[in-house]
Parts: structure tokens; C-alpha cells; sequence
């Protein structure tokens, strides 16, 4: 195998004297400089817009989320309380009830979910972090936090104290519907902030005191929708959720931040997958042209062959040498293509060469992850076409 990699390097590292054959190596090495950067370069993209869109839509998400088993809401007991506050792994937890209503303003109207938070709503998500328009929720007040596609929709302003915002929650219980009056629970809401945090949840809360729901929805003390939790970041998933279920039994459902995001999360998911398969394509594509050059080489070489036959070589050790000279050619593409990937990919971090915006950079993330998914792309396939290549290597060619 010493003799076979000195051969190889030697073949690898000099010029044939059929200038055809040297620019078909030369082609097939810079095409695998090309597919490895491209791949390397798709991937740190791609992992910059996962995380530049997660960032919008996890931002306001809580790390955990409790809902009720059975129905849309449960009893939280005094004991679960005090649980609570004792468990060192929760940091905040917040109290919610939510549910979709019937929103009306200035004869306009749109169905949206009202979600009644507590005070400690702050402390556990960041969307108070997204008012572009007015203040928070006052505790104990009649204030509402309206999502920007909402108030666009209504054509709401702020403060308008000639038209106001009227929700319908339809009453519980059975019989015949005789008048509005009787069908629905109706508050009135005084709109103070609107939010901006992407399209989806810009369309779809409304935020108000927790008191104000818990009367439109005709909730007991104590029943709520759902707590969210914010956890130390030190405390593992596992050990959360097998407290949350200790403490609240089977009577909840408990979802993590990507469980809350789950048809996002599977979109993104997919589209990595698409982007890799495809960039993996290519990848095939110029392997095996590496091949070709290959066997032009084994043809190029073929005295050569002969003699290192007669001197006593197997075909098996003959086979190793374009083996290991594909392999070489394949790693130093690969380390070429990585770092010139790389250094594109930290210039763009740096200095922000392509825009999205005036004030937004295209998002590109540097993952060691990405590093190795390329590596391990390209060197199983490098292997399998130099192997393919090196099985041109047999009596016939000594004919």
C-alpha cells in the first residue's frame, strides 16, 4: 500500500504529456473545488434564513406550553401552584386563556384568538418586545394589544375613542338561539399597542388582561387554557418535561418551542433536505466526471501499467494506485472547496455584501455541522467513483 500511495501521489501531483488528458484533470479537480464550495456555501445560507425565520416566529413562543388533555381548559390546584414556584428548572410561568372570537370594529369585522395573559406574560415571552405602536397591557384594565395584519384588516387606529372594538365569544350551554343578546358574551376592548412580529401571528392574537377573558369566556377561578413556562436554559428538555408531568399528572399535554412550531419546523426541515439532495446532485454529477478523467489517465498510463505488471504488481495493487490518486485529487478539492466556502461565508458575516434590505443582511450561518455533512457527502462518493474508475485496470488493458 507504501508503494501504491507513493505512485499515486506521484501520478496526482504531475503532468501528463497528453495535454487532452491535463486539462481533463484540471477541469474535474476545479469542478470538485466548485461542488464542494457550492454545497458548503447552500448550506451555511440556508441554516442563516432556519434561523433568521425561526428567530421571528420562536420569539414570541414560550420555552414550554401545557394545554389540557381533554377540552380547551383545566383546573390549576393550589398544590400544582406551589409546585410550581418550588421547581427550581421554571424560571416564569404565565397563566393563559385563549380561544377564537368574533372581533368587530367600525362595521368591520374578523375572527381572531383573544389571548388573556397575567402579569408575569413578559417575563416568559418577548412579544412586548414587538410593539412598534403604543404601550403594554395595564393589569386589571380594559387595554388590548392588537397584532398589525388585525388592525389592518379592521382598518384600526389607536385611542379612537369614537369607534370601539367589540368581541363575541358565543355563550356555553344548550337551547334554541333567540336573540344576539343570548347567543354571545360581548366585552368591549380599548386598543393601546399593535404588534409586529410575522404575518402568521400579526393575524392571528389579540392580547388582553387575563380577568376581561376569563368573564367573556365565563371561566371559573382557577380554569385556565394553558401556562407557558420560561426555564433555565441549564435544565435539560427531559428533566422539564418529566417535572411538568410529575406535577400535573396526565391532565395535560406539554409541547416544546419546536413542538409549537411543528409545520414550520417540518417546512424548513424539508427544504433542507431538498437543498442537499439537489447540491448532492451535482456533487454525483462531478465525481463521476472525475472518473472519466481517471480512466483517461489509467488509458494514458498504460505502458506504465505494463511495466509495474512485469516487475511483479498485482492488478489488485495497480487497481489501489488510481484508487488512492482518485482519493487524493477528491480530499484536495475538498479541503480547496471548504476553505474558499468558508471564507466566503465569513466575508458575508463581516460585511454584509448581499442585502436582503437597505438594513438587512442576507442571513448566512458558519456551522462545523455543515462542514461535515459536505465532508461526508463527498468523500464516500469520491470513493465510489475512484473506485469505479479504478476497476478499468484489468488484462484487457495490457492487450
Amino acid at each position: 500500500m507504501n508503494f501504491s500511495f507513493y505512485i499515486a501521489k506521484r501520478y496526482a501531483a504531475s503532468f501528463s504529456k497528453n495535454s487532452a488528458i491535463n486539462a481533463i484533470t484540471i477541469i474535474s479537480s476545479i469542478a470538485i473545488v466548485a461542488s464542494a464550495m457550492a454545497l458548503f456555501v447552500f448550506l451555511s445560507i440556508f441554516s442563516g434564513l432556519r434561523e433568521f425565520t425561526l428567530s421571528y416566529s420562536n420569539s414570541s413562543d414560550p420555552d414550554f406550553k401545557i394545554e389540557a388533555n381533554q377540552g380547551k381548559s383545566f383546573f390549576l390546584s393550589e398544590k400544582e401552584i406551589l409546585e410550581l414556584k418550588k421547581n427550581t428548572s421554571i424560571l416564569h410561568y404565565s397563566t393563559i386563556i385563549e380561544d377564537r372570537v368574533l372581533f368587530r370594529y367600525d362595521n368591520k369585522e374578523q375572527i381572531a384568538t383573544i389571548k388573556g395573559v397575567d402579569s408575569s406574560f413578559t417575563k416568559v415571552s418577548k412579544t412586548s418586545d414587538y410593539l412598534y405602536v403604543g404601550n403594554w397591557l395595564e393589569p386589571n384594565s380594559h387595554q388590548t394589544i392588537i397584532g398589525s395584519e388585525i388592525a389592518r384588516k379592521l382598518s384600526l387606529g389607536l385611542f379612537d375613542y369614537q369607534n370601539t372594538l367589540n368581541v363575541y365569544a358565543p355563550k356555553p350551554g344548550k337551547g334554541v338561539i333567540e336573540s344576539n343578546e343570548n347567543a354571545f358574551n360581548i366585552i368591549t376592548l380599548q386598543p393601546v399597542g399593535l404588534f409586529n412580529i410575522n404575518e402568521d401571528i400579526d393575524s392571528k392574537y389579540v392580547y388582553c388582561d387575563i380577568d376581561i377573558a376569563r368573564k367573556l369566556f365565563q371561566f371559573k377561578k382557577n380554569q385556565i387554557s394553558s401556562i407557558e413556562f420560561k426555564t433555565n436554559p441549564k435544565t435539560s428538555e427531559e428533566k422539564i418535561i418529566q417535572d411538568l408531568k410529575t406535577i400535573f399528572k396526565n391532565k395535560v399535554k406539554i409541547k416544546t418551542k419546536a413542538q409549537l412550531n411543528d409545520s414550520l419546523y417540518k417546512m424548513l426541515n424539508s427544504e433542507n433536505l431538498f437543498i442537499y439532495l439537489f447540491s448532492t446532485l451535482i456533487v454525483i454529477l462531478t465525481l463521476f466526471c472525475l472518473a472519466g478523467a481517471i480512466v483517461m489517465i489509467i488509458i494514458d498510463k498504460k505502458e506504465n501499467i505494463n511495466t509495474l505488471y512485469n516487475i511483479g504488481l498485482t492488478f489488485k495493487e495497480i487497481r489501489n494506485i488510481f484508487f488512492i490518486q482518485g482519493i487524493i485529487i477528491t480530499i484536495l478539492g475538498l479541503l480547496f472547496g471548504l476553505l474558499l466556502g468558508t471564507i466566503l461565508i465569513l466575508i458575508q458575516q463581516q460585511f454584509s455584501i448581499l442585502m436582503i434590505t437597505n438594513t438587512i443582511a442576507y442571513p448566512v450561518t458558519f456551522k462545523p455541522l455543515n462542514i461535515l455533512l459536505v465532508i461526508g457527502t463527498i468523500i464516500p462518493l469520491g470513493l465510489i467513483s475512484s473506485w469505479i474508475a479504478s476497476g478499468r485496470v484489468n488484462k484487457e488493458i495490457l492487450k
